[in-house]
């Protein structure tokens, strides 16, 4: 995992560790290849996402089913478009 200087961002990749194989692949995927084009509001959905025990984030991005919250349904679409093998 790639640090940088700035410290929402390396608090954001760390938060994305979350023990779980396939919460891992695809959080830090997103890291990787998505994280840089959110802009600030995109940024605090995500911060927001990633404060919802695993289970529920797992169900969410394998599509199993849909967060009530709009914003966070928002990032969840975001990232499983930017993971999509």
């Amino acid at each position: 995992m790639q640090t940088t200087g700035d410290p929402h961002r390396n608090r954001i990749s760390w938060q994305c560790r979350r023990g779980m194989r396939e919460l891992d692949e695809m959080l830090n995927r997103f890291m990787a290849d998505g994280y840089d084009a959110l802009d600030s509001s995109g940024r605090e959905h995500l911060a927001r996402l990633l404060e919802f025990p695993d289970p529920l984030l797992l169900a969410w991005l394998m599509q199993r089913s849909v967060p009530a919250d709009r914003d966070v349904a928002h990032i969840v679409r975001i990232i499983r478009n930017t993971t999509a093998a």
